[in-house]
């Protein structure tokens, strides 16, 4: 067995078609096929499921094992590489990062931090829901990802508190909210809202806070994108739940303002994770550092601003009613 053939494999599975799978791999189809073969000569088992003609039917039940070895195979000689090059403080590749949306404006920061240290490395942002990520870690296809650490799914997962997330209402800046510095919860539920989609981490967050005080919002727009949620009271009469982050990073439209939700005060720890494993695969290491650095100079603090680096208080995570 070559380590190519696994790849050939991946790659076809990946494009869910043999002839895109040879173009990924720079190879023809001829010789993408033939290592295919080889590699189920060897095991003893067919890969592919095959029917007329040359088209991707999908794997066998032992294509799919097969694949999910071959990842961590792959992944692994990548790490070994990946670590003799950091053991001469020469790291170099992609770092495969995972992001929730929420999360965009600090991203920038970690990776600036990491390209100093190792300035051969190449970041590969994923901007992808928590079950996106905790698959991605599992299956070797992300080295380490930014979410929220209060989500039961992460439990098998190495985590490492960043910083606390704490939700402000952006409000067109009319004389309704002059002098206003912060508003209930119960009173956001009156407004017509901007919200992300029903599907998406941080609006299940917010809808679970509106039920436990028995409000329900009045829904206008739906996106999946915070920053498009933000132009919303600028252009329109439409206010939007945010992290309080971003009344910093990127900071405030023109005509907006930002007051802190409160009855209740709610917050969520953000984090990095990686897959636990000894020894730690070197890009997540490497990430691992970064964050450490960072906390430990006090940029990051600064960089937040009032958003505290301190983990919370336990009841912090739920809404206190």
């Amino acid at each position: 067995m070559f380590l190519r053939q696994f790849k050939y494999l991946l790659a076809v599975a990946e494009k869910e078609h043999f002839g895109r799978g040879a173009e990924s791999c720079h190879v023809t189809q001829p010789s993408l096929s033939s290592g295919i073969k080889q590699l189920e000569c060897e095991l003893g088992v067919p890969i592919f499921l095959r029917g007329r003609g040359k088209r991707y039917y999908g794997l066998t039940p032992e294509g799919k094992r097969i694949a999910k070895w071959a990842r961590s195979i792959i992944s692994h000689c990548d790490a070994m590489r990946d670590e003799i090059d950091l053991m001469h403080n020469n790291l170099k590749g992609n770092l495969r990062m995972g992001a929730m949306p929420s999360m965009s404006p600090v991203m920038p920061l970690l990776v600036r931090h990491m390209r100093e240290r190792h300035p051969d490395v190449r970041a590969d942002l994923r901007f992808i829901g928590i079950e996106a990520m905790t698959l991605g870690l599992s299956n070797f296809s992300l080295d380490a990802a930014v979410s929220y650490l209060n989500d039961d799914t992460l439990g098998h997962l190495s985590k490492m508190p960043i910083y606390v997330e704490r939700l402000s209402l952006l409000v067109p800046d009319i004389d309704k909210f002059k002098d206003r510095t912060s508003i209930s919860w119960r009173e956001a539920a009156e407004l017509p809202l901007a919200m992300l989609r029903p599907s998406m981490h941080e609006r299940k967050f917010v809808d679970e806070i509106f039920k436990k005080i028995g409000c329900e919002p009045i829904v206008k727009v739906e996106s999946e994108s915070i920053v498009h949620l933000m132009f919303q009271p600028q252009y329109s009469d439409l206010a939007t739940i945010i992290p309080g982050h971003f009344t910093r990073m990127p900071g405030l439209h023109s005509g907006t303002k930002a007051l802190d939700l409160v009855d209740p005060v709610v917050s969520q720890e953000v984090g990095l994770i990686w897959a636990d494993g000894n020894p730690v695969m070197p890009m997540a290491s490497a990430m691992v550092e970064t964050v450490k650095n960072l906390k430990k100079s006090g940029e990051l603090e600064t960089y937040l601003g009032k958003y505290s680096l301190v983990e919370p208080e336990p009841a912090a995570l739920e809404p206190a009613l």
